[in-house]
């Protein structure tokens, strides 16, 4: 058999497959002597180890079979991958609010192919009714890919072509638009659009998925779901994000773009309003605020699209006893703005000190926001704060670390004067400084108090 058979396979693992005659695509029983296992074998990437063949079982989930334990394999059936998933025409209605569908680069709807164990992605709308039935009963879908990147490649480029494109949809009429994006930056482009786009006429939800379509427990057609549901029918034309509200399926949350953040690497539900309450709660056919604040839903036109950002700006964490060349270097490179994520009311050490003041003397803007999340700068209260302010630093109340790291951008994008750059980052746009923090915007459940237990056993995660 040939290279083509064995896609990413090598050394040990290739050897394996050889042997048995065992191809990937192929339908395969393994013997090991950890019992029997049954599944498709997947191909593998070049950057994996050797000693692994990995199978994709029929429950969905992929696993690795250490080839050192492989006793026999036998090749019971093949099926060779077919990534192109089948459309079918979307069914278009006079009567239904038309959502544009912005793509990013990751897949929000995507099928398994269980004849292959293929994921395959869908993006046109024939393959989006292809793949998610349901969105025929929520709205009319247009869709446009605008870039092709992991989300850890999204940057300041990318949010002002976003910024550009969502001004071109609302000028052509559009009733809503979403944005697929993968969750692992998708606060901080929900933050930049915040700034960039300003009163929009109509909801503009970001949405992702935290487990792919091959898995059982996958996400992505319900958040697409809700997204569209709240991009077509919400009242709240706002910068938002729609995920999981708990780890259930029961409802989504509607999250505000300045106010958010990913909070658990894998949890379904990883996304949550810091420091406030979401915004509203989506259900299939409802979407419910929860907040009386919000910029509503217009018939007009009219949007401010500022797309704007210096890339020269950062953001440094602080640690006990960081050395003060860390951020001479910050200085030294270019940087035109410094956002701190200081200790406790907002913070650093004494060794930093020199180069506070250097920033001070050669126009850096630096800014305090906080490791701690939840919770204001407060800077007047210990004299470490009071010297750093001397020095020039200005503290961004409950402004979220990756927030005010967009904000500076966006600011400094449009001026180098610090006054009016402090004068922007200092006035609200929506609620990314709040004048207090609900009672209920702080909720961490300790896991293993008594109390604690009851209430997830009474209610839910």
């Amino acid at each position: 058999m040939t290279e083509d058979f064995f896609q990413g396979y090598r050394g040990e693992a290739l050897a394996l497959l050889r042997k048995y005659n065992v191809r990937v695509w192929g339908n395969a029983e393994i013997e090991t002597t950890r019992g029997l296992f049954r599944g498709t074998v997947l191909p593998r990437a070049e950057n994996n180890d050797d000693l692994h063949i990995v199978i994709k079982i029929e429950t969905g989930y992929n696993i690795g079979i250490d080839v050192a334990t492989v006793t026999r394999m036998t090749e019971t059936g093949y099926n060779k991958a077919n990534y192109k998933i089948p459309e079918k025409e979307f069914p278009y209605s006079d009567d239904k609010p038309t959502v544009k569908l912005l793509g990013t680069g990751g897949t929000i709807a995507s099928r398994l192919d269980y004849r292959t164990g293929a994921v395959i992605p869908a993006f046109s709308p024939g393959e989006l009714y292809g793949a998610v039935p349901e969105l025929a009963d929520v709205c009319n879908i247009h869709t446009e890919k605008l870039f092709g990147v992991f989300s850890e490649n999204m940057g300041p480029e990318q949010y002002m072509t976003l910024a550009k494109a969502i001004g071109k949809e609302i000028a052509e009429g559009i009733d809503g638009i979403v944005i697929g994006h993968g969750t692992d930056t998708l606060h901080h482009t929900a933050a930049a659009l915040s700034f960039m786009v300003q009163k929009p006429p109509v909801p503009i939800i970001l949405v992702g998925s935290q487990r792919s379509s091959d898995r059982p427990s996958s996400d992505a057609a319900l958040n697409l779901i809700h997204a569209a549901t709240a991009a077509g029918h919400g009242d709240i034309a706002e910068v938002m994000v729609c995920m999981f509200g708990p780890t259930s399926d029961e409802y989504g949350f509607l999250h505000r773009g300045t106010r958010v953040r990913k909070m658990h690497s894998s949890y379904r539900s990883t996304f949550r309003t810091i420091g406030d309450t979401p915004v509203a709660t989506v259900r299939r056919g409802e979407v419910k605020p929860m907040k009386k604040n919000y910029n509503p839903r217009r018939n007009d036109r009219d949007v401010k699209i500022m797309p704007y950002f210096n890339e020269d700006v950062t953001m440094i964490y602080f640690y006990p006893h960081m050395k003060v060349e860390m951020f001479h270097s910050l200085i030294d490179q270019g940087y035109k703005g410094i956002i701190i994520v200081g200790t406790g009311l907002g913070h650093v050490n004494r060794e930093l000190y020199p180069a506070l003041e250097r920033a001070q003397k050669e126009n850096v803007a630096v800014y305090m926001t906080l490791q701690t999340i939840w919770g204001y700068v407060h800077m007047f209260v210990y004299e470490t704060g009071r010297d750093m302010m001397a020095k020039g630093v200005i503290p961004l109340g409950n402004m979220l670390p990756e927030v005010a790291w967009a904000k500076l951008g966006w600011a400094l994008g449009q001026t180098d004067d610090l006054e009016e750059v402090r004068k922007i980052m200092l006035t609200p746009v929506n609620d990314e400084i709040t004048e207090r923090e609900p009672y209920n915007g702080y909720l961490v459940y300790q896991g293993g108090v008594p109390e604690v237990e009851e209430f997830i056993r009474r209610v839910h995660k």
